[in-house]
């Protein structure tokens, strides 16, 4: 099956340009698509797969890839979705994230073989380019008065839109004008909210270089509120398992809403499309069976199988009761030096060092809410404390934060 039937098959296409041109297009021989990722974060988040998703099933269809790393486009910032003027890195720390974008994207795309996908930095060409000859050459080909009407300007204009960020759409247009020269790059892919962007690099290259060029967008990861999806209280859901643990991540698409799990996984397994569409019928407590292979799938995807099974096991064990002994649950580690001295410790302060709670605010909430228990006695004082010696034990102590979310809490050994 090819590329663009796959994806309308998932369920993963948004728009197409002159789509019967491209179906032409692919058929009649290997195209090269790129995708950008801009690394204004130390992570990819769950919100940047579906393009990473496009771009593997893209390669899966027999076809090249670009994965582009924006470590110039980065230095100006990206007002698509933006209330406000992003914050600034510096050359240094965004280089740095770019190296760390392409190690986590290895797991999705070959790219052992340059004939099948290749990385690149736009740093490497945008910073080359002299201002005066660039506007004359490529600043003729854009109407501001067009420009104004993109979405992703036109929402900023009322708050206040940079000129550093109004020059965006022209640079990463020029991606799409380089790549096509360099590497006879035709297909741009990307999320639904860069289509304007993507449409003007398109018309670039079929203005200046008279050749075919192509822009599909895929949907953007939202909840049916209209919410985005990979957001929690914790704040994003990384790809670095780091940030976001394996286990922590499989939980967060075991929790997901009843009507989204055909979607999820129609997107993020291989599942064939009738056994999705079985999963995705099931109903009111049956649904949780599908929520269970779907989080696996997920996991497995980014964290690699071994992963995804400890996940799994973990997650029945602590959902199971815990039966035969204490259930097995993610390890939240404190270091002894970080304790003050005595026998016992504030259960709030313990709890923010081993990084389970963000802040001492949220801990107390918590509390308050009832919602906080160790080892299954719920903690009813935001004073409460706990003998350091529970600590050292090897099992550890069990924090239940909410209805769902579990830690061993341990001394770091």
């Amino acid at each position: 099956m090819g590329f663009l039937e796959t994806m309308q098959e998932r369920g993963m296409l948004a728009q197409v340009t002159h789509e019967d041109e491209l179906r032409a297009h692919l058929a009649s021989g290997v195209r090269t698509a790129y995708a950008g990722f801009d690394p204004t974060a130390d992570s990819l988040h769950v919100g940047h797969l579906l393009p990473v998703l496009g771009l593997r099933r893209w390669q899966q269809a027999g076809h090249r890839v670009i994965v582009l790393l924006g470590g110039g486009t980065a230095l100006v910032g990206d007002p698509t979705g933006k209330t406000d003027m992003r914050q600034m890195a510096d050359a240094e720390t965004i280089s740095a994230r770019a190296e760390h974008f392409k190690k986590q994207l290895a797991p999705f795309i070959d790219f052992k073989d340059p004939k099948k996908g290749i990385v690149l930095n736009n740093a490497d060409w945008l910073l080359q380019l002299q201002y005066l000859p660039f506007l004359r050459e490529f600043g003729v080909h854009f109407s501001v008065n067009r420009m104004l009407t993109a979405e992703s300007v036109r929402l900023r204009l009322e708050k206040g839109l940079s000129f550093l960020e109004f020059n965006y759409m022209i640079l990463q247009s020029y991606d799409f004008y380089h790549l096509n020269k360099q590497e006879d790059c035709s297909v741009q892919l990307g999320g639904d909210d860069q289509w304007s962007n993507m449409l003007g690099g398109m018309e670039l290259v079929r203005r200046k270089e008279q050749k075919q060029a192509f822009c599909v967008t895929l949907p953007l990861l939202v909840t049916s509120e209209g919410k985005k999806m990979g957001k929690t209280e914790k704040g994003a859901v990384w790809i670095d398992p780091n940030l976001t643990p394996p286990f922590d991540f499989f939980q967060y698409f075991r929790n997901i809403d009843d009507n989204m799990v055909e979607q999820c996984l129609f997107y993020f397994s291989d599942l064939p499309v009738a056994e999705v569409k079985r999963l995705g019928a099931l109903r009111d407590r049956e649904i949780n069976d599908a929520k269970i292979v779907l989080a696996y799938e997920a996991t497995k995807l980014v964290h690699g199988e071994e992963e995804a099974s400890k996940a799994r096991t973990m997650a029945a064990g602590l959902f199971a009761g815990g039966a035969g002994g204490k259930p097995e649950a993610p390890e939240a580690l404190v270091v002894a030096k970080d304790l003050p001295p005595g026998d016992e410790v504030s259960v709030v302060d313990v709890l923010v060092l081993a990084g389970i709670f963000a802040s001492k605010s949220e801990a107390r909430r918590l509390i308050e809410g009832g919602g906080l228990s160790l080892d299954n006695d719920k903690v009813t004082s935001t004073t409460a404390t706990l003998a350091v010696a529970r600590l050292k034990t090897e099992e550890g102590v069990l924090v239940r934060k909410g209805k769902k979310s579990y830690h061993t809490l341990k001394l770091a050994k």
